[in-house]
């Protein structure tokens, strides 16, 4: 066969399917009955099915957890401390000099 710039085979990818929007995961725990009543009341009052008041509660309580571990939260004296900072630098200590003057050396940059 001349060459023509057609081949006589073609190239299929692999397709993976993409995850669904409604991919769900199964989560069980055992609690106390009186927690169970607890949150069977808890879920009424809102109008809620019991799964769906105990997957936002333990979302909401999720996000805080990230939260709290991942921002970090200043008083208005350090967030102005820490901008000043940003602003007017102090000098390099000696100490700091020498440790970007090895820093250069190792990674042989001017």
């Amino acid at each position: 066969m001349a060459a023509s710039g057609s081949m006589p085979y073609s190239i299929q990818e692999e397709v993976k399917p993409m995850p669904s929007a409604n991919s769900t995961a199964r989560l069980e725990a055992r609690i106390s009955t009186e927690l169970h009543a607890m949150l069977k009341r808890a879920a009424e009052l809102q109008g809620r099915t019991m799964t769906d008041f105990v997957v936002l509660a333990v979302q909401e309580a999720a996000q805080r957890a990230i939260e709290q571990s991942e921002v970090i939260r200043l008083s208005l004296a350090d967030q102005e401390c820490f901008a000043q900072g940003l602003l007017s630098p102090p000098e390099p200590t000696p100490a700091l000099e020498r440790a970007f003057a090895r820093r250069r050396e190792l990674l042989n940059t001017k």
